[in-house]
């Protein structure tokens, strides 16, 4: 049961190796220890600055990244905004040119008919002179006396000239 209940004596020896190993602990070996805590504390606090501010670094261009990436969005909508409007402003034009050329043709199509009306006239009005010319000319030849022999005659040539 000794080891249960200890010895006063035995108490004794033990507090004074704890305390002999807690004099030497603290003259040789407690301040390398704090000085490597010390240190090892200080490397840590470096780290989470440097982690700190890598982040805050990351943050910043992650921002300017955001706002390049809006940037060329503008962009590239206004670009595309000025080729839509290019776009109709040259199918517009090109509506008008057509429209004009339509119409110069139209109108070039109407002077050119009226010119042929023109001439079949002049043409038809030539021949009904000239048949005119050649059925009095006819009829002057023949020096009819009576009156009825030139209508007939003349009616004659009208048919004749109906037929042709």
């Amino acid at each position: 049961m000794g080891l249960v209940t200890p010895d006063y004596g035995l108490v004794f020896w033990m507090i004074l190796a704890f305390s002999i190993l807690l004099f030497i602990l603290k003259k040789f070996a407690w301040k390398p220890i704090l000085q490597g805590l010390r240190s090892r504390e200080e490397s840590i606090e470096r780290s989470l600055k440097q982690a700190e501010l890598a982040r805050k670094e990351m943050e910043r261009l992650q921002e300017e990244g955001r706002a390049l990436a809006e940037k060329a969005r503008q962009e590239r909508e206004k670009e595309l905004q000025e080729t839509r409007q290019l776009r109709e402003k040259l199918i517009v034009e090109a509506k008008e040119t057509a429209r004009i050329e339509y119409q110069k043709m139209i109108d070039k199509a109407r002077v050119q008919i009226r010119q042929e009306k023109e001439a079949a006239k002049k043409e038809l009005y030539n021949t009904v002179a000239q048949l005119a010319i050649d059925v009095s000319e006819q009829v002057i030849r023949k020096e009819l006396d009576k009156k009825e022999q030139q209508v007939d005659l003349i009616n004659k040539l009208i048919e004749e000239m109906s037929g042709n």
